[in-house]
């Protein structure tokens, strides 16, 4: 059983001309133009949604013991890192540190299927061989906060990972799992085994059969199965219950550094946040805070991470080292997947390498990488770090030096002032999600026999 994503809406014209009234800000901080927002259904989880719950938590599955999906995947911390380590530690003694920054599991419900070009999921006799042959060449629309026309652009977009590399959430959750620097078993069969063994199998067998224990590729499968269902039923990986969803709907009122900071986010000659991070209602549907594109942004080589310490080693996001489909299309070396900005505001860790710790860190890189590169960087005792030092020179065509405010030039003035990045933080943290009404924050719980 595979479950797809479902297929986001790629904010193509037609998309948006079905949006609503974009909001108009009153005196008092309300919204005069209020919507009401469509969230996914509130259910108790079916059975395979508790099993899967139970696995989400079980630390037996991993080489040491003490790792679960839950242990990186952090309920409590929208589901992302559990502290401001660049990178987490696996393998079998739980001493070996990973090469990428945890990303967070919430809302991605909608997240398209890996595809190039704005037609995801529309031409399924397409290869992708044959949709980057057709990128080659095309000309790239700047994306600006207050226009669709990039839609059109035939980049890479959609897929899980920094890379895009796995296109459903059963497929995602695998991976941990055999990853030496993460879980490390060793086989599918020792995971398998760990499964067998586990407290939740006679929930298994109610459910998939008998058979299902004696081969070890299904069982496999339909765990990961239970795990993707336990992901999308639950309501907390996308509650959408922050303070701007309450304002979209006019429950809320921002403050005034919040809605300064809103509109220098939707500024397409400033700081154009939206451009990418989209945060317009369509079709009654909350924002994501992504277009679900890739984007090569020249963020400092990470000393941090071991992996680093070798000058040949490279992490080139859709064109490898991790990623092996795509090594041939340098085009897209350097680039990785725009995340949600929902509970960035709770994060500690930000970018692929997570080199940077803070929002006040992502701001300045923003504002500063073009226009006072040293200013756009962390200045960390015995760290050395620069713009573009993880960008070979040969892939740095790919850079984004085309949409604002990365639009500027060395000794121009910056996009933004101190007081600018304020207030867009400021309006950051009315993405964070509100607590759970019941103080519940997605930690396992006992699994109902089948049928229940």
């Amino acid at each position: 059983m595979q479950i797809r994503l479902v297929v986001a809406a790629m904010l193509c014209m037609a998309a948006m001309s079905q949006s609503r009234a974009a909001p108009e800000p009153g005196p008092d901080g309300s919204n005069l133009n209020p919507v009401q927002l469509h969230r996914p259904p509130v259910a108790p989880l079916s059975a395979v949604a508790q099993i899967g719950r139970a696995i989400f938590h079980d630390r037996s599955l991993s080489a040491s013991g003490r790792q679960s999906c839950a242990s990186c995947h952090s309920p409590d911390h929208a589901y992302g890192p559990p502290d401001d380590a660049d990178v987490a530690l696996g393998g079998a003694a739980l001493n070996i540190p990973g090469v990428r920054a945890v990303p967070s599991l919430m809302y991605l419900e909608r997240e398209p299927a890996f595809s190039i070009g704005p037609d995801a999921g529309e031409v399924e006799d397409t290869s992708l061989a044959q949709k980057v042959s057709l990128a080659k060449g095309a000309a790239r629309a700047t994306k600006i906060a207050d226009t669709a026309a990039a839609s059109a652009n035939l980049v890479p977009q959609g897929g899980l990972f920094w890379d895009g590399r796995a296109d459903t959430l059963q497929k995602q959750a695998l991976v941990p799992l055999l990853n030496p620097l993460e879980m490390a078993n060793r086989s599918e069969a020792e995971v398998a085994a760990k499964l067998r063994a586990a407290p939740y199998t006679a929930q298994l067998v109610q459910i998939f059969g008998p058979t299902v224990l004696k081969q070890p590729g299904l069982l496999l499968a339909e765990a990961m199965f239970a795990v993707a269902r336990y992901q999308f039923e639950d309501a907390s990986f996308h509650p959408y219950s922050s303070k701007f969803d309450a304002w979209l709907e006019g429950h809320a009122k921002l403050s005034a550094a919040e809605l300064r900071g809103w509109r220098l986010f939707n500024d397409p000659a400033r700081a154009n946040c939206a451009g990418c991070h989209v945060d317009q209602v369509t079709d009654s549907r909350p924002p994501l805070f992504t277009d679900h594109q890739f984007e090569a942004l020249g963020a400092p080589r990470n000393p941090a991470i071991l992996a680093n310490r070798d000058p040949h080693y490279v992490d080139l996001g859709i064109c490898g080292p991790i990623r092996t489909d795509l090594r041939a299309q340098t085009q897209y070396c350097g680039m990785f997947l725009t995340p949600t900005l929902r509970n960035s505001a709770r994060r500690s860790v930000f970018f692929h390498n997570g080199v940077f710790h803070t929002l006040r860190e992502v701001m300045d890189f923003y504002n500063f990488r073009d226009v006072a590169p040293d200013r756009a960087v962390p200045h960390r005792r015995g760290e050395t770090l620069a713009v573009l030092s993880d960008l070979p020179a040969r892939d740095r065509a790919n850079l984004d030096r085309q949409d604002p405010p990365f639009d500027r030039h060395p000794g121009q003035a910056p996009a933004m002032s101190t007081q600018d990045e304020d207030d867009i933080i400021a309006f950051l943290h009315t993405l964070s999600d509100a607590a759970p009404a019941d103080g519940s924050t997605g930690e396992a719980g006992s699994v109902a026999p089948a049928g229940h």
